[in-house]
């Protein structure tokens, strides 16, 4: 609702409503014995600390190995549950009238999806809460993904785990609260050795694969709940257009004999993406469909409803307008990219009467076109990635050279590598890499901390506990001496892990290494295993969505790589209210820097928009590393066809954002890929422009890739050498950014973009939006923070 319109006595009596209702607040795991009742506890603690009245009942007993769940449980006052057996096993209900009497404000309780005894008075827990909301009681309860309706199907038909109880799909939907247990296979299977678990787990949740299917399931299903609630606080804002955070594929098909094959190509784009996909075709008034589009329309409906599309057909005024009824509809959907197909005409025809690729491409605004070949010359067979884990039959009786030998030796004295990830500063990537540390260190690990960035946060120093802290390098820098960690020092000392905190870290000049993941690739090298922490704005593919969302250019990123090599990748997830409360209590920034922190980069947007972005990274992490193992089951589906991506750049302030694109594209397909510039013979390059290579060079470098330059006498020559090019190379997709020209003059003169969907149709083209950011409204500027 805008901020000044008076609302209706109706809706205030709605708003009077909730104020009596409790708010309902849902912990999600991929997995029985992610951590989910831990964290519930925790959570319950925190309040506790605050003066909240909060009371547990019915919770699941933790195995008797696991004493920290023990600790808190007893550190909280207990409402007894109503025991009752099913088929030999202890079950809990809730006792209402009891909790009604006692009235917590909050009650902690497990088992969202409990089915209750045949006489209670609700069939189900999740009538139980929604009694306890009703009468102002808060509840703060657990489940697991493969107990939602509509998930537990998909998770059946890949895994074979079935849940013995389900609630609602829309569950989550009515929560106050949802917040995410991320934990990784190696986790889970280490604890199930550990006997932490018990011994009731479904046997199919022993295998790695199962367990990330369920992972990459609950990331994907919080991520489209986290990206409704971000459309809607931007609706709220009046912010129009895509946020940035999530994918969305407009396919623009006629009822023609080709509409499913840009049905399908748009369908793999979204899948590979983790994007929505919207199929649109415009008909004329007064046009009545043939025989053979009638079937091809009903065979289009039939395909779009599979791949789980939306479907619309909307009716057009006339066959020029097409261009601009296809972009409005972009826009209205919010997509990201429009899927599309080359001009039919000839090149007079071009000419004459234009075509509808140019005129959208003159419309368009923060939306990618995709212009889709309707051949495709160079299939091959699909590409998987490097770190694949089973060599099937082959692999096991295959002789190892000399060369193997020392490869597959080399990787065994590497140290293993683990990354807690976050959303944003403060979510607890510091506090949790201590703790584990610590639980290590019980075990008879040598643990010792290498480097540790508290933020004068007391709960986070508490963690230290017994780990050792390694002395830091003092080193001289102009008048002042500044600390970095003393990597020497930990090679010297050898432990068997070491933690380090803020993994994008640049080191101060005169120091070993420049970068902080550079030290840490050493310590690998040398045998030290390592435990590390980094937010999601550091990544080096997403600077740009980043500044998109936020308004904030991060200026530390780690490359892909650095990410991609790791073991283990685990999210930290807490939700914006959360962060904000912490935030306000003063555990992340001093006070004095709060109301700033709060109005710029914590803003409540920015946190919704951060925490989709990090939920979709590790899914798509995750679904990596599913396809890298043999028979992987990937939640995306192959990708066929071999591809090549061929990304052109020039020097201009797009560059670096059609470099990450590309990178990001080729490795979703597992695609080579290759990024060329073209400069003028005749034109001298300045200082400035030499500098602006090198940099991009380096960028490409750091991302994997390399970057070729040729040159040209004219520029009418540039169309021709980068076509050369193309076909040396065998590409199947280009890249390259919409014109930077005003509409008037590409109508005067051809630009190289015009001139390649010309000449380059036997290509799928990517043409790259030109991002232009949206004005903000009042009082809703962005600023950096200081530990960007």
């Amino acid at each position: 609702m805008p901020p000044y319109q008076r609302k209706t006595p109706e809706e205030i009596l709605a708003s009077i409503s909730r104020l009596h209702k409790g708010r309902l607040k849902i912990i999600i795991g991929s997995v029985a014995g992610s951590g989910k009742t831990y964290h519930l506890l925790q959570e319950g603690q925190l309040l506790k600390q605050q003066g909240i009245d909060v009371v547990i009942c019915a919770l699941t007993p933790a195995p008797s190995t696991n004493r920290n769940q023990a600790a808190l449980e007893s550190e909280l006052e207990h409402v007894p549950s109503i025991k009752w057996q099913r088929d030999g096993k202890e079950q809990q209900d809730l006792p209402l009238e009891a909790l009604l009497a006692r009235n917590p404000e909050v009650v902690l309780v497990d088992g969202l999806a409990h089915r209750n005894r045949t006489c209670a008075r609700f069939q189900m827990r999740l009538e139980d809460i929604q009694y306890l909301l009703e009468h102002g009681i808060s509840i703060i309860t657990t489940i697991n993904v493969y107990e939602l309706e509509g998930e537990d199907g998909v998770i059946f038909k890949m895994t074979g785990i079935r849940a013995e109880e389900t609630v609602p799909a829309d569950t989550l939907e009515w929560a106050d609260e949802v917040r995410l247990i991320d934990v990784s296979p190696e986790t889970m299977l280490s604890r199930m050795e550990e006997g932490l678990l018990g011994s009731s787990l479904h046997p199919a949740m022993r295998l790695p694969g199962n367990l990330a299917v369920l992972r990459e399931v609950a990331l994907c299903l919080m991520a489209e709940g986290v990206h409704e609630t971000l459309e809607k606080h931007r609706e709220a804002l009046g912010l129009s257009g895509p946020s940035g955070a999530a994918e969305r594929i407009v396919v623009s098909a006629q009822y023609h004999f080709n509409g499913s094959l840009y049905v399908r190509r748009g369908q793999q784009i979204a899948k590979r993406l983790h994007g929505e996909l919207a199929v649109v075709t415009f008909l004329l008034p007064g046009r009545s469909l043939s025989k053979e589009q009638q079937t091809i329309k009903r065979s289009m409906q039939k395909l779009v409803a599979k791949v789980g599309g939306a479907f619309e057909e909307l009716p057009l005024a006339h066959a020029r307008k097409l261009p601009a009824a296809l972009v409005a509809y972009a826009t209205r959907q919010h997509a990201t990219r429009i899927v599309m197909g080359h001009s039919k005409k000839k090149a007079w025809q071009e000419r004459l009467q234009g075509s509808i690729v140019n005129r959208v491409l003159r419309k368009i605004r923060n939306i990618d076109v995709f212009v889709m070949t309707d051949r495709a010359e160079h299939e091959g067979e699909r590409i998987l990635p490097v770190k694949t884990r089973w060599g099937g039959q082959e692999a096991l009786f295959h002789r190892l050279d000399s060369r193997e030998m020392e490869e597959q030796a080399q990787r065994m004295r590497r140290g293993t590598f683990k990354i807690y990830i976050g959303a944003a500063p403060g979510v607890g990537k510091t506090y949790k890499m201590l703790q584990e540390g610590n639980i290590l260190k019980r075990k008879g690990v040598d643990v010792v901390i290498g480097w540790l960035e508290t933020h004068g946060r007391k709960e986070t120093a508490e963690q230290v506990g017994d780990l050792a802290i390694l002395p830091r390098a003092v080193i001289p820098y102009g008048a002042a001496r500044l600390e970095e960690m003393d990597t020497t020092a930990v090679i010297a000392r050898r432990p068997e892990v070491v933690l380090i905190d803020e993994l994008a870290h640049t080191n101060v000049p005169g120091s070993l290494l420049k970068k902080r993941y550079e030290d840490i690739l050493l310590l690998l090298e040398n045998g030290i295993s390592v435990i590390s922490t980094v937010n999601v704005q550091h990544v080096e593919s997403l600077n740009d969505a980043v500044e998109q969302l936020t308004g904030v250019r991060v200026r530390e990123t780690v490359p892909d790589a650095i990410l991609q090599m790791a073991s283990e990748i685990e999210l930290i997830d807490v939700t914006p209210q959360m962060l904000a409360q912490r935030m306000r209590d003063g555990k992340i920034y001093k006070q004095e820097k709060v109301e700033q922190a709060l109005g710029s980069f914590f803003k409540i947007g920015n946190l919704i928009a951060l925490r989709e972005l990090a939920l979709r990274e590790i899914a798509d992490d995750v679904d990596e590393r599913l396809e890298s193992w043999e028979r992987g089951p990937s939640l995306r589906g192959p990708w066929r066809k071999r591809e090549v991506i061929f990304v052109c750049i020039d020097l201009g302030d797009q560059a670096e954002r059609l470099i990450r694109r590309g990178f990001r594209i080729a490795h979703r397909l597992k695609a080579e890929w290759h990024v060329h510039y073209v400069h003028s013979r005749k034109i001298q390059q300045t200082e400035v422009q030499q500098k602006r290579l090198h940099a991009l060079r380096q960028l490409c470098e750091r991302l994997g890739g390399q970057l070729a330059v040729s040159a040209a006498d004219r520029r009418q020559e540039i169309s021709g050498i980068l076509l050369k090019q193309m076909a040396d190379l065998q590409a199947t997709q280009l890249i390259i950014g919409q014109s930077r020209r005003p509409p008037w003059q590409m109508l005067v003169r051809k630009t190289i973009v015009q001139d390649l969907l010309r000449s380059a149709r036997h290509l799928d083209m990517l043409i790259v939006a030109k991002w232009e950011t949206e004005p903000m409204p009042p009082n809703l500027g962005t600023g950096p923070v200081d530990d960007l």
